[in-house]
Order: structure tokens, then C-alpha cells, then sequence
């Protein structure tokens, strides 16, 4: 539309006129293209608004003007004009000397393309271009660098300098070649009818690249046709400026294009500080607005009243030319109006108050408009919208923008022409006075028609203009009844529902979305909540200020996000862990791509694009890589959503570079879907796609609804929740507690059973319910996890009431009621048969007490201990925070290995809690023995098996014939038939057989079919991923499938069963249904196929896409591993303690040793970095075919790999079994045989003692992947080094004794050995001339004399190591007490063994002393000793074990001989003294009445003695245990004399220092054993042995009846009972301390205050409170503790 009417007028009208063409042709360029036009600028009365002269008109010209009609525009492009052949020769994608291929623009270009034109073409140095390439430098990075970022790299000056000027160059000759006005995506030029598009290239790093020469031909082409038909559609002379410098950019490319507010709109927009927005533009088509760019005065240039009305005047002005023009319009406050590159550049206003801008728009209208058009004026003109102007790295600002939109509807303006008054100062007088103006607007500008002084001029314009305004009104009304019309909007509702369906019906719950956004308007927010009824696993947010006021804290208000960083993801540690750590799946992830507002480390403060291209796309790019890998998510469940609130227009914007990223990753847009605010948006994003990826991304974009209805549609979409709305907790006094599904979202491990568990939720109200209803029953039938869901069905009205098992109500006797609850953490076992319903039961008992208790399951099996304890102890105190009336918390876990482990950390964070939490825990233990495990227990437990008791059977025969009415075909339910016929073989064997008859092994489904067959006999709990049987069967894995595993798999799939896994992620899972039936398959396979399982084992090991990256890899791995590695252990419910894994020995059984060698080989080829499958096989080489050379090269390989002590003692074995093995097949020791034993033996005691050594360091490693199974294992202390080390001794001593030179019927020989073996006697003296044979065997021993005469005393260490071993330390884990024993026993056999060999019999003594009568006072001392150490009481530990093993008149034995060794040694030992004393306290608790006693004074000043000889940092903390027993303080402190007394608080801490630095590397496995209690009496009477009270509690047990009196100890002990027996309150004192701190301390008088231990740390309260409390006294040799806290105030 043309803005003058007038074709009369003078030139300069002319002029005007088709500056107002040009302008109208420039308003269809996109809006990505910067501003040419000059603003107005305020003029002098009378001028035109926006000052626009002539001469500047002439310089303020269009870029289309250049392109089009300009001379220069004809010409060739500047680089192939002769002047510039030289510089265009320095551009090496044009140069034919290399045959180097490279993208069109450097941001495409790949680090490997840089590295390639750095070293080819810019001739940089090698070493140079390797350092740029490592560090991730590419082409999109380097054009935002400059010299300075160089050097920060490393490179040097000159180079820098070269390659920024190379770059330079290059970029700069890329865009002359793109016509000016030309987009991102070609050139777009709009007249009409003309649409021309050029593509430039892709930055897709897998596809071809077009040369730059073929892209300026194109372009070149492009620009010849729209030239054509601009030339045929255009009446006049498009004006062309006069000078144009060949160097001025008018694209101002590093300054992204802004979107504008959308016209008439309510404020949800924003600008960027240096954004540029559109060029201003004439009016064209009246509906479409046109801009008018203003800066208004600051506080420092003008007076706040000076402002708005400088601002008010525009406003006005504006207002009323777009009035008159009938043209919508918006005038822009706070935008950069001058000529040149700055021009329309966003620059912003500080605003102190809106409401003061409000005011002066309300209040000068009327000053402004006539009175009768003051009305129509406020119709027309909308109230001012403030814009916020963000930063460049998108934070906030102080700085607005200001917007008035202007809107001259047809039925507000009519046909009126509408003047307004303005103060304009006079040049005569320089007052103000009002002058009537009349704006219209002309081109991009408004002018006042009234301001020439000949009011001729002026009468015959107001003529025309008069015709004109009725023409435009006339249009104007044409205009709004046309767009009244609206079109129908296009299906995108549909699209929308397609999209993130998946194809599907409903958004299922189980699809996991990423969400990718930009920073969203607070107006927009509320229509962001469909995103809390998404699983979101990701956010990347780019709004560095969205935790504050964004996106991130509106859904934080009531969901769980984790704020997260880019390179939190991008470690060097494994999937698995990163999930771990940063709590994956479980809640979701808010990933900060552009930093945080605030954040103090400058690494994750927010960044400019421009920087952000260079110090964070890699982060974003490696982290992507990370959350896109097939192994965490399959592609049927993974959703990628951009949300785009504002347009993004520039090529490197970061989200761009993120789209990019994910496209790579994903292969594709199949899992991808964008949502634009609006069409403009868009429009934007299609086309930088269409560049970047070559793809056409419309059909995956939503752009005309609404986020209001995406909202309404996504939750429309929704599966209907299967979960109450409001779910509740029982609390105390039989109220409830309200559980909200943020503060649930935070316990991530606890599945929580509610009181009102699937009651009112939303499915139940649909017509889906009974379809719902169904498949819940059949799956639990069919062999599927049993849910609450089953229970509460079974509840309904009609409907089929749940089987209560035999067991069910012994178990639930065992769990303490409410009012019982005494103790802080009670455990109880279920052992039962893998598929028995032993689970099942457990959560029967759960869901009936669901109202007594506070009940939840433990839902991942990879959680730590910790973290279980962390989330117990918050569900236990949610809701309730005062210190008392707690409900109780029953906690089912399932196979928790390290039951003990659990209990400790349950107790530990009790302790930060309060006095009264209890926790219950019930773990269901699968084993093949449940009732041999039930019986070695020392938890309360109970056991249920693979047998059903005839009323079971009944029971489940009568719901067989039930579930006939309500199920088709329920006798295909085999999990629930397997336990209708009792567990039947016969049945089993029947339905495979019918089943899989026609299976062949070979096919697809055949394979598949064995590998989870092998893997769910010989590992408990495994499976395989959906995704992965689905590619192992062909179905390729797409979005919407045509076949599903079922129906590739029927009929066998009837034997299997799909599930989710939520232990690492979240996943579909395959296994069969019951692990009876998996077992069958693999029989069918040996008996049909001939399929051994060898055979499956190498097909498993050898299919390589087991392997690949894909859901669960890493427990897939761990599983096949498992199967060839893990032996059975009884301690672990075995049937006995293998020597290889189940399938190991199978395969041996049934196929022979050569078999097993050849899955083992090609276990190690397949896992190559693994230590345990060398150890196996080294173990296999030894144990099965006594090949010890291989066995020790394998083991050797094992210990390569890991070095720890069980592969250690492994390589010890090898040579221990080699030695017995060769001793077996040797009938007569020769010399070289004995050479041979020697030098194995002398190889297996280095082994062992390796392993002795590596054992101290275990504790502190991690466990590596290989090692995830048993991550949860209660931790034990490997000795297995030191049995190693003395059953090899003990076999060579034995061959020692053998030995023909040492006849046994020799006495004298015999002596002469032992005292060889003692070092008393030199192996010279054994050698006999007379006798060569003897002679080469006494040189065999001469060679090997150092190694055997260590023998003895080395033994005697390994010894007193177990002493100290089992007195000192007792294992954390109750389970493990048994291994103690049976350790114990092998020991103490070795033990007997070491003194045949070493002690003389009686009867030679007797004799040997008859013969001398005089022995010395030194070999009387050491018979002594011998004597001692025959009775195991030579040591400080065994005298501990004797209050166990002997009685009264043993010990006095004992005691005399101790009494010899000090009254009579010619020096006294600190250690001899210590012993003695302890022995007198260990027959005052066997027999007090005793007169070999000594006094306890004398005790006292004996033990004073050596301890002011030791001091405090002695290493015999044998001494400081007993100066607690015998010096603790007492209440008429009768020791205040001696100086021990005075210090006994430092001894207290010598001792615990004392036992850390022998023993701390035990710790983690092992607790201190407190033998002693204090009693309430004096002297030696208030030692109180634990022997003496477990005498009272089994006298308790046997008037209680109780079946097993050594169980019920324990259980005494565990629940804290025993402490309320009389008789144990009536002998021990209770002692009185504070607890501060957390801790607890125990004063005597003046400042004596000592720390003491707690037991169990539930026992203090949190919250540091200082009270008072008593305890128990125990004594260990780390230090006190205390039992059975009370709180003073409680007793």
C-alpha cells in the first residue's frame, strides 16, 4: 500500500512515495533480518516526525534496494572480480590443490575438518592443530573465538594471529555471497508472488557437503530470478544510495534477531540486551502493525516529568498517525533509534515506577485528542506493556522496555480524521504554547500534515487526505470482516495426541520425556502444569534463573527436581554410577545448561552464546551422548520435548546446538516433538532446522494451540492414575497423617504402603476398570509380582478373598504389637523356595497390618544400606516431629544380604532421631534349603517350602475351579498351576514338553529361548531386557509396532512373563515364569536338540548383541558372570560350600572337564578386564584336572587384572594343591622331592601372606562393576590367607617328621629336630658322613634352613593372630557367627597338629626331668610357658577364652603356673604381668572362692606398676582394657590414692588408640567383644563377666521352655529382653552419665569425664539435647560402652 495519495505532488513527494514502496516490499523479509531504516528523531516544530531530511532519507536505504537495483548488484560477487583474485585464492574451500572436502561454513565443521585445515591449508604445525583438536576445538567454537582465546589454549602469537584473520576472511567472503535480505534458510523476498529459497548446508556430521562454489552458483541463480520479478512488479525506481562501502555488514550476523511481543497480546515476552528487532516498515496491509522505535531521556539527561512527557507526547503522536491511517501500530520505548549498525538494538529504560508511566497515559489522553474523540482515542490506544530486557547470558536486568500498541478499529474511527494538541515552544518567546497537528503516517515514519505555514499547500492535502482516510477506513473494515473469518485451524490437537502417544491411545506413565527449554514468562507458568503429570527423567533448562522464578521452581512447588550441571554427567565413572549418584529415574533431573543465577563457582555461572559455544557445548554435547545411550533408555519409552517460548533465529544458538546434538544421538526425529508458543516461533525453528539436519520438522511441531490447551490436552491424554489422589498414614491414637506426593517423590527407595492403598483412585471410576481388573489377577496368576492391587481386589465385594498361607500366622506372631515395641530395630527372616509365595506371604502380613503400622517395601535392590536407613527414619517420624508416639515402621526387603549391615545403619540414624522409633525388618531370604537355614538362624525367623500342606492344596484346588468363572483359560496360569499341583515335577515336565515340542534351538525364538532358560536356572532374580529379546528376535525397535514379543514368540511365550525393573532405570523385562519351568526347557534342549549346557553357555558368551549398549547391559552382564563364578555358600543358604558355581559344576558332571575349560576361555575372551573368570579357571585347572601350570598362568593373569586377597590366596592354593598332589603320588621322600615340596610350600607361604596383607587393604577398595552382586553382601574380613598358610606348615613339618634322618623311633633324632625347627641346633651337625643319602637330604635342608626354622614361630603368630581374631573382635553380622565357629574348629585341629609335632609327651618329660635334675631356672620358665600354651592360656586372648573353656580347678592350674612365670622370671614382662593379673579376674568369675586369689589391692599395684612403666602410647592395650576393670572409678572412689586414678580417662583413650592402630583395618567387618560388665559390689566383685549373665538368661530360657536355649540367647540379647531380667538388674550397676552432643560421657567427680560408646546407636536422641541418662557399663578392648540408655526423665 502506498503511503502518499497525492500523484501530484512535487519530487520530493516522489521521493517519499517510493520510499514508502520500497518499505512496503521490505515488510514480507523475515524477521531475522536486522533493521537498514533510519527512526525518527524528535524534530523542530512543524518537521516531520522522525527528522528524516533528504539526505538522510537517501542514506537510510532498504538492503533490498543494494540487491536489487543497485549498479554494484549486477556486477559479480566482489570475490570474483579481478582486484579481489588474490584474496580469494587464500580460501582453501575453494582452492583445487588439496582434495580436502569441507562444509560450506565453518560452524558446520567437525573438530577432525579444523584439524585437516589448520595442518593443510594454513600450514600450522602438527603439534599445534593435535593440541586443538584433544581439546574439542571445532568450527562453531572457533569462529566465536578471538586472539586472546587462542593463547589461552596454548597457541602461540603468530599462529593465533594467522588463524583468526584466515577465519576472518573466510567468513567474510561466505557472506557476500548471500545477498542482502537473504535468511538463514536462502533468500526470501516477498512482492506478491514471489518465494525463492536457497539452502545453505548441513551441519549433519554424517552427510554429504556441498562446495561453497556450488552454493554461490546457486545463490547467484536465485537472486537473477527474483531481480526478474521484482523487475516486472515494480512500477518505480527503487532509490539506491548514492555511497556504499564495499565493507559495510548490514547483516549483523553476531547480533541475534529478536521476536517482538505478539501484536495486541498480553505481556508474556522478553527482550535481550544488543538483540535486534525487525526493520521498521510502512503500512500493509492495515491489520498487520507497523513499529516505531524510541530511546527516551535518562534520569541523568532529563527530570522524571520530563520524561513521561517526552514519553507521552510519542505515544500520542504515534497513536493518532496510525489512527488517521487506520493502521494497527506499536511504538517501542527503550530501542536504539540512530542510523547504522546500532539501529534497532535493544537497549532498555530503567524504570522506577509502572505505575507513574500508567498515570501519565490515563491522565494527558484527554490533553491530547478533542474531547468528542477521547473516547474512541481510549478504545483505540491500549495501556503500555513493560517488557523485560534480560542479559545476554539471560539473566535479569533493570532495564524495560515499553510498548503501546495501537488498534483504530473501524467501529471507534468511522470516517473522522482525529487532530491532537501539542505544547510546542514558539522561537520568539521560547514558551509553550498548543499547536493542533494532524499525524499520519508515511513509510516507516508519522508526519504532521499541518506543519507547513502556506495554509495552501495544507488545504489542498486535507482534501486528499480527506478521500484517502475514507478509502482506508472503507479497507479497514474490509480488512477486520475478512479476518473475522477465521480459517479452520489445522489438526494439530490430533497431531499433538499422535505425537506424545506415540501412536497410542493414552500418554502412558511408563514413557520417559526430556524436556529442553528456554526461560518461560511468569504469566506462561501455570500453563506449564502438564509437565508434573509427566515421568520427566531430564529438564534442560537454558534459564540461568529458572530455580528462582521459572520454570524449575513452579515445578519444584510440587514435585522433586535434583539441580543438576552439565558436567555432573560427564565423568569418567560408569552408567551405572552416575545414575546412582545423581538419583536417576527416581526423581527427576533439572540440568542447567546455561549455569545459574547466583551459583558463587564460576564454571556454572550463566554465559553469553557466544562463550557458551566455547566453554560449554562440549559438556552439553558428552552429556547428551550420555542420556540418549540405548543401555538407559529403549526408544519406544524415551520423549524429547523442546518447548520454545521465544524464537530462535541465530545459527549458533545453544538451543540449536542442542537439537543437533540429540538428532545425532537418536538417528533421527522419530522420538522427538516441539512446541512452539506461536507460528512465528516456528516458522524461525523450521527453518534453522531445515539448514542444520536437512529435515523437515513440521509434522513434528505444535504451533497453533496454546500452551493452555496442550496443557487441557496432555492431561486429557493421561493414563487414568491407579494411585489415591490423597494417601494416608497411620499415626498415633489412631489418627492419620496426610502423605503428599512431593515429600513421597523424596523416598525414592521405599515403595509406601498406605492406609488407603487403590482406595478412590481414578481408574475405578472409568469403563477400563474391569479390563484393568483382569490383567492385574492374571498377571499375578501367570507368575508376576504380586501388587497391592491383588490384595485390595480381593477385598471388593464379590470378588475372590486372597489364599492365607499355613505360615501366615506364625509370622505375624513373631512381629511385635505396637505396645510391645521396646527395642529400636527388630529383625525377622522368611526363608523359602525361589517361586513358593514366600514373598507373597510377606506382603499379605504387610497389607493386613497396613493400619497398625507404617508399612513400605524396599523397591531397588541396589540401594545402600544408608540410604535405605536415611528414608526409613523419615517415613517413621513423617508428619509427627514431637519426641514421642511414633508408629511403628514394618520394613520388607527382599534377599538383603547384609541384613546385619541394614540393622547397623537403621540404629545409626535412629540415633539422630529419637529415643522410641522402631523398625521392623522382614527379609525374604530365597534359598534351596529354607529349612536348614531356619534352623542355623540366630534371627527370629520362619520358613516356608516347595511343599504345600493339604489344607494349601485344598485351598488352591478350590481357587483353581473359582477363577474358571472369571478367566479364560486359567489352567494356562502356570506359576498359580505349578503350586495347585504341589510343585509337581510330573506336571512341570508335562507342560514344557506339550509346550515347546516344536521348538528348534536354532532359530531366532529357539536361541533366545535358551539364553533366559540358562540364566534363570543359575541365577536368582535375572532376566533380559524387552528391548533386547525384541532385537534377538528380529523386531526392529520403532515407535509404533506392528508385532510384539508375545506374538513372535507364541506359543512358548506363555511360559514367560514381561515385568518392570526399577533397579537401574526404569524398564520392560523378560523371565520365565517360574524358575522350575526354566529349568525343564533346559532338559528338553539336552534331551530334543541335543543342546548341552555348554553348548547355550558359549552361544550366550559368543552373541555379541548381549553386549551392545541396551537396557540393563550392565546387570545383564553381571548376571552371565554370576552364572559362571558365584559359588554356593552354606552361610548364604546353600546346600554346602561348592568349589565351583552351579552351572560350573553341572557342566562337569554331565560334560567333563575339556567343556568346562572352553566356556571358561571364552568367558575370559568376552570379558576380558574380569579377575574372577581367570580365578575360576585357574581354580578349574587345579582342583578338576591337577594341570598346576596352566592353573598358576591363569591365576597369575587374575592377579594382573585385581589384585586383592582372595585371588591372592588363590594363587596360593594352586600351590598348595600342587604340593599335595605331588606328596599323594609320592610313595618314598627322595632329596629332590623334598626340594620340590620345600619350594612349593616356600611359594604358597609367600601367597598366603600376600593375601594376609592384601586382606588389610580390601576394605578400602570400591567394588568395580564385576562386583555389583554382592555390593550388598555383609562384609567379612578375609583369613582365608592365614588357614592357607598353616595347613601348607603343618603338611611340610609333617614331611620334616617324616623324614628318614628323623626316625620317630629316635628319641634322640627326634630332639635333634625339634631343636633344628627351633633354631637351636645348626643343620651342620645333622649331616653323617656314613650315610650319603642322608647327607643330600640334609643339604636340601641346609638350603631351605631359613624358611624352616620361621616355621615355628611364624605359627605360633598365626595362632595368637586367631586368638586375638575371635576374643578381641566378634562379626557385625550375627549370620557370620557361624562361620566363626567352623573356623574356630579347623584352627584349633591345626593347633593340635602344631603341638604333636612340637611338645614333648608327659612321659618324656618326666623322664627328661629324672634325667636332669638340676634344669635351669630359664628351661624351668619355658616349661612353664609350654605348659601354657598346651592349655591355650599363654596369651592374653586365649585367658579370655578359658572364661568359656575351663573350670574352676583348670584355671587354678593355670593361675599357679602364671604365678611361677612372674614371682620366679629373671625379668618381668610387661606382658607376663598383664596375663597373670587377668588370669586371677577369669577364676574370680569361674570360682571366687578360690585361695590362689590374689587381693585386689595387690592386683592394682601391680598393674600401676606397669603402667607407669608403659605411659600411654604403648602398644600393649591389653594393659589400658585392664586398668578400666579394675581401676574404674566407683562411688566412695576408694582409688583416689593412686595416680592411676587420676588419669584413668587417658587411659581410656590409650586404649582405644592403642587397639585402632592393631586392629581398625577389621573394623568394617568386625565389632570389639565386651567380655566384662560392671557390677554394683567392689575389688574384683563388680567384674562381671558375659559368661556369668548369658548363665542367667539360659536358666530364664529353660524355665521359659523355650525349643532352643542358644537361639533364644541371642534373640535375648538382639531385642534388648535381657537387660529386663532381675537378676542381670540386680548384678550390674547402672550407671549415671549426661549425653551431649550426641554422645554419651560418664564423670566421676572434680573434671574425671570419660566418652562412652554406644552400643546401639539408637539409643541417643537427636537434636544434641544434654540430659541425664543411665546405661550399663560394658568393657572392650577399645574402650567402654554403654547398654541399654534410659533417659533420667523417662525411668
Amino acid at each position: 500500500m502506498e503511503s502518499s495519495p497525492h500523484p501530484d505532488d512535487d519530487a520530493k513527494h516522489k521521493e517519499e512515495a517510493s520510499f514508502s514502496s520500497l518499505a512496503c516490499t521490505m515488510s514480507d523479509f523475515p524477521q531475522d533480518d536486522p533493521s537498514f531504516f533510519s527512526s525518527a528523531e524528535r524534530n523542530p516544530p512543524g518537521a516531520e516526525r522522525g527528522t528524516r531530511n533528504t539526505n538522510s532519507r537517501r542514506t537510510a536505504t532498504s538492503p533490498a534496494s543494494l540487491s536489487l537495483k543497485s549498479d554494484r548488484s549486477l556486477s559479480p560477487p566482489p570475490e570474483f572480480c579481478s582486484e579481489h583474485r588474490e584474496a580469494r585464492n587464500v580460501l582453501p574451500i575453494l582452492q583445487a590443490e588439496s582434495s580436502l572436502r569441507l562444509p560450506a561454513l565453518i560452524e558446520d565443521w567437525t573438530r577432525e575438518n579444523l584439524k585437516d585445515w589448520l595442518i593443510i591449508h594454513l600450514r600450522i604445525p602438527q603439534h599445534i592443530a593435535e593440541n586443538l583438536y584433544e581439546k574439542e576445538l571445532s568450527g562453531a567454537c572457533l569462529v566465536s573465538f578471538n586472539k586472546e582465546d587462542l593463547l589461552e589454549l596454548g597457541v602461540p602469537a603468530a599462529p593465533a594471529l594467522q588463524i583468526i584473520r584466515q577465519v576472518e576472511k573466510f567468513r567474510t567472503h561466505s557472506e557476500t555471497f548471500e545477498p542482502c535480505g537473504m535468511s538463514p534458510t536462502g533468500i526470501q523476498v516477498a512482492s506478491g508472488i514471489i518465494y525463492e529459497s536457497v539452502e545453505i548446508e548441513t551441519v549433519s556430521s554424517d552427510s554429504g557437503t556441498q562446495s561453497l562454489s556450488s552454493t554461490v552458483q546457486m545463490v547467484l541463480m536465485a537472486r537473477d530470478r527474483i531481480r526478474s520479478a521484482l523487475d516486472a512488479n515494480t512500477e518505480s525506481d527503487i532509490p539506491v544510495p548514492p555511497e556504499i562501502n564495499d565493507n559495510t555488514r548490514f547483516l549483523q550476523l553476531n547480533k541475534p534477531m529478536c521476536q517482538l511481543r505478539s501484536f495486541d497480546k498480553s505481556n508474556s515476552n522478553f527482550y535481550k540486551q544488543n538483540d535486534i528487532l525487525p526493520p521498521l516498515a510502512g503500512p500493509r496491509d492495515l491489520l498487520e502493525p507497523v513499529h516505531e522505535y524510541q530511546l527516551l531521556p535518562s534520569a541523568s539527561e532529563a527530570s522524571e516529568k520530563e520524561i513521561l512527557y517526552e514519553f507521552t507526547k510519542e505515544v500520542f503522536s504515534f497513536a493518532a498517525s496510525c489512527m488517521n491511517s487506520r493502521t494497527n501500530g506499536t511504538i517501542h520505548f527503550g530501542v536504539n533509534i540512530q542510523a547504522g549498525q546500532g539501529h534497532g538494538e535493544v537497549v532498555g529504560h530503567k524504570i522506577t515506577s509502572f505505575r507513574k508511566y500508567n498515570e501519565a497515559f490515563e491522565s494527558h489522553l484527554s490533553e491530547y485528542f478533542e474531547e468528542q474523540h477521547l473516547n474512541a482515542a481510549r478504545m483505540c490506544i491500549r495501556p503500555p506493556h513493560f517488557i523485560p530486557v534480560y542479559n545476554q547470558d539471560g539473566t535479569t536486568s533493570d532495564k524495560w522496555v515499553i510498548e503501546v500498541d495501537v488498534v483504530p478499529a473501524y467501529s471507534e474511527t468511522l470516517q473522522n480524521l482525529f487532530y491532537t494538541r501539542l505544547s510546542i515552544a514558539t522561537t520568539e518567546n521560547k514558551q509553550q504554547c498548543k499547536t493542533e497537528c494532524l499525524f499520519v503516517r508515511k513509510g516507516p515514519r508519522s508526519v504532521n500534515f499541518l506543519a507547513d505555514s502556506d495554509p495552501r499547500p495544507i488545504q489542498e492535502r486535507m482534501r486528499s487526505l480527506t478521500d484517502s482516510v475514507q478509502l482506508w477506513a472503507s479497507a479497514r473494515k474490509k480488512a477486520e470482516e475478512k479476518a473475522e473469518e477465521q480459517p479452520s485451524r489445522g489438526h494439530q490437537g490430533q497431531r499433538l495426541k499422535q505425537l506424545i502417544t506415540h501412536g497410542g491411545d493414552t500418554f502412558k506413565n511408563s514413557l520417559q520425556v526430556i524436556v529442553v527449554t528456554d526461560k518461560c514468562h511468569s504469566s506462561e507458568l501455570e500453563h506449564l502444569d502438564f509437565l508434573k503429570e509427566m515421568t520427566l527423567f531430564a529438564v534442560l533448562d537454558f534459564d540461568p534463573e529458572s530455580h528462582v522464578n521459572g520454570t524449575c521452581d513452579f515445578y519444584r512447588r510440587d514435585r522433586i527436581a535434583n539441580l543438576h550441571y552439565p558436567d555432573m554427567f560427564t565423568t569418567q565413572d560408569s552408567i551405572t554410577t552416575i545414575i546412582g549418584r545423581l538419583n536417576l529415574f527416581k526423581q527427576t533431573s533439572w540440568i542447567f545448561c546455561n549455569g545459574r543465577e547466583n551459583e558463587e563457582d564460576e564454571t556454572n555461572k550463566p554465559l553469553t552464546p557466544r562463550e557458551w559455544l566455547k566453554k560449554r557445548s562440549g559438556d552439553i554435547t558428552n552429556m547428551i551422548s550420555l542420556l540418549c545411550r540405548p543401555d538407559l533408555f529403549s526408544k519406544d519409552r524415551l520423549l524429547v520435548v523442546f518447548i520454545l517460548h521465544s524464537a530462535v533465529s541465530d545459527m549458533s544458538s545453544p538451543m540449536l546446538e542442542t537439537f543437533c546434538a540429540i538428532y545425532r544421538m537418536l538417528e533421527g526425529l522419530d522420538n522427538m516433538m516441539c512446541l512452539c508458543k506461536n507460528s512465528t516461533i516456528f516458522i524461525h525453528w523450521k527453518r534453522l532446522i531445515e539448514v542444520r539436519c536437512k529435515e523437515d520438522i513440521t509434522d513434528k511441531c505444535i504451533y497453533e494451540l496454546s500452551l493452555n490447551e496442550i496443557s487441557s490436552a496432555v492431561k486429557k491424554l493421561r493414563e487414568p492414575q491407579t494411585q489415591s489422589s490423597r494417601r494416608y498414614l497411620p499415626s498415633t491414637g489412631s489418627s492419620s497423617v496426610l502423605l503428599t506426593k512431593q515429600d513421597e517423590e523424596l523416598m525414592t527407595v521405599l515403595d509406601i504402603l498406605c492406609e488407603n492403598e487403590c482406595q478412590d483412585t481414578e481408574i475405578e471410576t472409568m469403563d477400563a476398570f474391569e479390563e484393568f481388573k483382569m490383567k492385574i489377577e492374571e498377571d499375578f496368576y501367570r507368575g508376576g509380582q504380586v501388587s497391592w492391587w491383588n490384595f485390595y481386589l480381593s477385598e471388593m465385594k464379590d470378588s475372590l478373598p486372597f489364599i492365607k498361607r499355613d505360615k501366615y500366622d506364625e509370622l505375624c506372631s513373631l512381629i511385635p504389637s505396637v505396645q510391645d515395641c521396646t527395642f529400636h530395630c527388630f529383625m525377622i527372616n522368611l526363608f523359602h523356595h525361589p517361586g513358593c509365595g514366600g514373598t507373597t506371604l510377606a506382603m499379605h502380613v504387610l497389607w493386613n497390618l497396613r493400619r497398625k503400622f507404617r508399612c513400605a517395601v524396599v523397591k531397588n535392590n541396589m540401594a545402600t544400606n544408608d540410604e535405605i536407613a536415611v528414608q526409613t527414619m523419615k517415613l517413621l517420624t513423617y508428619g509427627k516431629e514431637e519426641e514421642s508416639g511414633h508408629t511403628p515402621l514394618l520394613l520388607l526387603v527382599d534377599n538383603w544380604d547384609d541384613i546385619e549391615g541394614l540393622k547397623q545403619s537403621m540404629l545409626t540414624y535412629n540415633r539422630k532421631r529419637h529415643n522410641n522409633l522402631m523398625v521392623i525388618i522382614l527379609n525374604c531370604e530365597r534359598t534351596q534349603f529354607p529349612e536348614e537355614s531356619s534352623t542355623k538362624s540366630r534371627i527370629a525367623n520362619v520358613f516356608i517350602t516347595n511343599k504345600l500342606s493339604p489344607q494349601e492344596q485344598s485351598l488352591f484346588s478350590e481357587r483353581f475351579q473359582q477363577l474358571k468363572h472369571y478367566h479364560k483359560k486359567p489352567e494356562t496360569f502356570y506359576a498359580f498351576m505349578i503350586m495347585t499341583n504341589n510343585f509337581s515335577e510330573s506336571y512341570i515336565t508335562n507342560v514344557v514338553s506339550n509346550i515347546v515340542k516344536d521348538l528348534d534351538a536354532t532359530t531366532q525364538q529357539g536361541r533366545l529361548f535358551s539364553f533366559i532358560a540358562l540364566l534363570n536356572t543359575y541365577v536368582n532374580g535375572s532376566y533380559m531386557s524387552l528391548s533386547l529379546c525384541e532385537d534377538l528376535v528380529g523386531i526392529k525397535n520403532v515407535l509404533f509396532k506392528q508385532e510384539t514379543l508375545d506374538e513372535k514368540m507364541n506359543p512358548y511365550s506363555t511360559l514367560m512373563i514381561t515385568f518392570t525393573i526399577e533397579e537401574h532405570g526404569t524398564y520392560q523385562a523378560v523371565r520365565f515364569l517360574h524358575q522350575m519351568i526354566a529349568r525343564k526347557c533346559l532338559e528338553f534342549f539336552s534331551q530334543k536338540n541335543k543342546l548341552s549346557l555348554a553348548d547355550i553357555a558359549i552361544d550366550v558368551l559368543f552373541c555379541d548383541k548381549l553386549y551392545k549398549s541396551c537396557m540393563g547391559k550392565d546387570f545383564l552382564v553381571q548376571n552371565i558372570q554370576r552364572m559362571l563364578v558365584t559359588r554356593e555358600r552354606k552361610e548364604q543358604g546353600g546346600e554346602k560350600d561348592t568349589q565351583f558355581s552351579p552351572l560350573i559344576e553341572a557342566i562337569q558332571n554331565e560334560e567333563g572337564p575339556e567343556k568346562i575349560t572352553e566356556v571358561l576361555e571364552r568367558a575370559i575372551s568376552r570379558f576380558d578386564r574380569s579377575a574372577t573368570l581367570p580365578q575360576a579357571l585357574a581354580r578349574h585347572f587345579c582342583l578338576n584336572k591337577s594341570d598346576f601350570k596352566s592353573a598358576l598362568k591363569w591365576a597369575l593373569d587374575a592377579q594382573g587384572k585385581k589384585s586383592n586377597s582372595y585371588i591372592a590366596d588363590t594363587v596360593g592354593q594352586v600351590y598348595k594343591t600342587q604340593l599335595k598332589k605331588e606328596m599323594e603320588d609320592t610313595k618314598y621322600t627322595t632329596p629332590e622331592g623334598l626340594d620340590n615340596f620345600l619350594t612349593l610350600g616356600f611359594n604358597a607361604v609367600n601367597a598366603f601372606q600376600n593375601s594376609q596383607e592384601m586382606a588389610k587393604q580390601d576394605q578400602l577398595q570400591q567394588a568395580d562393576l564385576s562386583d555389583l552382586h554382592i555390593k550388598k553382601r555383609s562384609k567379612s574380613y578375609n583369613t582365608s590367607g592365614y588357614v592357607g598358610e598353616t595347613e601348607v606348615m603343618i603338611i611340610l613339618l609333617d614331611i620334616i617328621k617324616d623324614l628318614p634322618l628323623f626316625a620317630a623311633s629316635d628319641r634322640h633324632k627326634k630332639d635333634q629336630m625339634l631343636q633344628f625347627l627351633r633354631g637351636h641346633y645348626p643343620v651342620n651337625n645333622l649331616y653323617d658322613h656314613r650315610n650319603p643319602t642322608t647327607d643330600q637330604f640334609v643339604a636340601v635342608l641346609a638350603n631351605h634352613e631359613t624358611f624352616l626354622v620361621s616355621l615355628k614361630p611364624r605359627l605360633k603368630e598365626i595362632f595368637i593372630f586367631f586368638e586375638n581374631y575371635f576374643q578381641y573382635l566378634k562379626p557385625r553380622s550375627l549370620e557370620r557367627e557361624t562361620t566363626d565357629e567352623r573356623n574356630k574348629r579347623k584352627v584349633s585341629e591345626y593347633f593340635r597338629k602344631y603341638m604333636e609335632i612340637f611338645n614333648s609327651s608327659e612321659e618324656e618329660k618326666t623322664a627328661e626331668r629324672a634325667s636332669k635334675p638340676h634344669l635351669s631356672l630359664h628351661q624351668k620358665i619355658e616349661d612353664l610357658r609350654c605348659h601354657l600354651e598346651i592349655k591355650r592360656a599363654d596369651s592374653f586372648a586365649g585367658l579370655l577364652q578359658c572364661l568359656t573353656d575351663k573350670n574352676g580347678i583348670e584355671m587354678e592350674h593355670i593361675l599357679q603356673k602364671w604365678q611361677d612365670i612372674v614371682e620366679n622370671a629373671p625379668s618381668r614382662h610387661g606382658k607376663d604381668t598383664v596375663n597373670f593379673i587377668l588370669a586371677n579376674i577369669v577364676l574370680y568369675c569361674i570360682k571366687p572362692s578360690s585361695r590362689r586369689l590374689k587381693k585386689y589391692e595387690e592386683l592394682v599395684g601391680l598393674l600401676n606398676e606397669e603402667l607407669q612403666k608403659e605411659g600411654t602410647h604403648s602398644k600393649l592395650t591389653e594393659l589400658y582394657y585392664l586398668s578400666m576393670l579394675l581401676m574404674w572409678p566407683t562411688p566412695d572412689q576408694s582409688l583416689e590414692s593412686f595416680t592411676t586414678y587420676k588419669n584413668i580417662s587417658t587411659y581410656v583413650r590409650s586404649a582405644k588408640k592403642s587397639f585402632h592402630r592393631r586392629f581398625s583395618h577389621m573394623f568394617s567387618a568386625r565389632t570389639a567383644i565386651a567380655h566384662f560388665f560392671l557390677g554394683k559390689s567392689n575389688g574384683l566383685k563388680r567384674i562381671v563377666s558375659k559368661v556369668q549373665l548369658d548363665q542367667i538368661l539360659v536358666g530364664v530360657s529353660k524355665k521359659e521352655g523355650a525349643g532352643s536355649q542358644q537361639l533364644g540367647l541371642h534373640h535375648k540379647w538382639q531385642s534388648g529382653t535381657a537387660w529386663n531380667v532381675k537378676d542381670i538388674q540386680t548384678k550390674l550397676l547402672r550407671v549415671k552419665g549426661k549425653s551431649e552432643n550426641g554422645d554419651i560421657y560418664v564423670t566421676y567427680g572434680g573434671n574425671l569425664k570419660m566418652l562412652v560408646r554406644p552400643v546401639y546407636l539408637g539409643d541417643i536422641r537427636s537434636g544434641y539435647s544434654r540430659e541425664d541418662v543411665s546405661f550399663y557399663l560394658g568393657f572392650t578392648m577399645e574402650g567402654p560402652v554403654a547398654y541399654n540408655i534410659k533417659y533420667e526423665k523417662d525411668l
